[in-house]
């Protein structure tokens, strides 16, 4: 069966980051039809009706209503975001227990209403998570997408721009592997406009501003209670590149077939993003410091996440 056409959207999970991407994609303009979903009903209308009244501002009209799990059968891409949120001093990983089972029942209610689309995982862990949407779903893995290392790598770009005095649209660097503490910056190829980074700061300042990211979720969530705004932008940077066909490279979330020398695990990696999906991954060269911290935070992700496919 053909991949679903359209730009109808489906968000599962109205909570912060949820709702706060639904507001970015609005604003953007970037669907014709968003459905909202969620166990919390009244809360989920009150999200559509507060962004009714906004689309007369937005860019383009757009359709806003509370839906059912039905209303995916004819969905382009189906969002998730849904689950048990990272509380002050907890890591992405600790989720994995409480939201394995969640999405074992979302995304077998969603294949049952014959949904032919694109999965974009939010939730955390979301690596571990993505790859279980994957199996629990049956869809071959470049539709089903895990927003990965998209705001990390943001997260890395702002503080270069703001160390070197640009723009962060001018600089070009990734943060790949786990979406959490096993992370890795690739200095090796980091750039601003083609000139390489790396030589001109000391292994201490890198190493701090390596920190700043890595640990920026925490400190988020310490003085606010959650992080939405950055990773809802993310995720409506990957929803653009996949309803307007774009073939951007974004560091996402994918299986691994083979590529750095791994498989069988969702990870946050350079990946080329159209309207089939998550279609390539762009393998980026690592010097053997950056190959070591790869095969680290894989080893960190597949310790937690075999036991779940083994028993």
């Amino acid at each position: 069966m053909d991949l679903t056409q359209g730009s109808k959207v489906i968000l599962i999970g109205t909570g912060s980051v949820g709702s706060s991407y639904a507001y970015a994609l609005m604003n953007q303009g970037l669907c014709s039809e968003l459905v909202l979903i969620d166990i919390n009903e009244k809360k989920a209308k009150g999200d559509v009706k507060d962004l009714n009244h906004g689309v007369l501002y937005a860019p383009s009209t757009m359709k806003i209503k509370f839906g059912t799990y039905e209303e995916c059968k004819d969905a382009a891409i189906v969002v998730l975001c849904a689950g048990v949120a990272q509380k002050p001093g907890e890591t992405r990983l600790d989720l994995v227990n409480k939201n394995m089972k969640i999405f074992e029942s979302i995304v077998k209610s969603v294949m049952e209403t014959g949904f032919n689309g694109i999965f974009l995982v939010a939730t955390n862990p979301v690596d571990i998570l993505s790859y279980a949407t994957w199996k629990f779903s049956g869809l071959p893995k470049e539709r089903v997408i895990g927003s990965g290392t998209i705001l990390d790598s943001a997260r890395f770009r702002h503080l270069l721009a703001q160390e070197f005095g640009v723009t962060p649209t001018s600089v070009h660097g990734y943060i790949i592997g786990e979406h959490g503490d096993s992370e890795l910056a690739v200095w090796s190829s980091a750039n601003i406009s083609g000139n390489p980074i790396a030589p001109q700061l000391t292994e201490e300042r890198k190493n701090e501003i390596f920190a700043e990211v890595r640990d920026a979720a925490y400190e988020i969530i310490e003085a606010k209670g959650a992080t939405y705004y950055g990773i809802a932008m993310g995720l409506a940077r990957i929803t653009k590149a996949i309803l307007r066909d774009e073939d951007v490279v974004l560091p996402v979330s994918t299986l691994l077939n083979g590529e750095y020398g791994y498989e069988d695990v969702y990870i946050g990696v350079p990946t080329v993003i159209n309207r089939k999906g998550a279609v390539k991954i762009i393998e980026l060269s690592l010097d053997d410091q950056e190959r070591e911290r790869l095969r680290n935070s894989i080893a960190t992700l597949k310790k937690i996440q075999d036991p779940f496919w083994k028993k």
